[in-house]
């Protein structure tokens, strides 16, 4: 499975961009698909993810302004960022998991990775 995201770039604040990560094609050991994202001298964090199921998951700092969705005839995976703040300044990762490590939402249970794309907010 190869990842490749797009759609970053510099942005104002309250803008709302949208990043796409393209696959390769998921195969059916694939269990969580979602977005990290790490901003300088900061750990990797999980923004959002969606299970196995479909059901979106959101990190609390972007409940409410960030939506992630799929596109299962594309194999694109979406982010939907409104109402960007300074703070969500960071390179953004789209990763998928496999079944073995379902529900364990850790990036080193992440075995797929994009290169990432990079947002800066100001």
């Amino acid at each position: 499975v190869q990842l490749v995201e797009s759609g970053g770039g510099s942005v104002q604040a309250g803008g709302s961009p949208t990043l796409s990560c393209t696959s390769s094609g998921y195969d059916i050991s694939t269990c969580e698909k979602g977005w990290f994202r790490q901003a300088p001298g900061k750990e990797r964090e999980l923004v959002s993810f969606i299970s196995s199921d479909g059901a979106p998951t959101y990190a609390d700092s972007v409940k409410g302004r960030f939506t992630i969705s799929q596109d299962n005839v594309k194999n694109t995976l979406y982010l939907q960022m409104n109402g960007l703040r300074p703070e969500d300044t960071a390179k953004y990762f789209c990763a998928a998991s496999q079944n073995v490590n379902c529900g364990r939402l850790r990036p080193i249970y992440f075995a797929y990775w994009g290169q990432g794309t990079q947002v800066t907010v100001s």
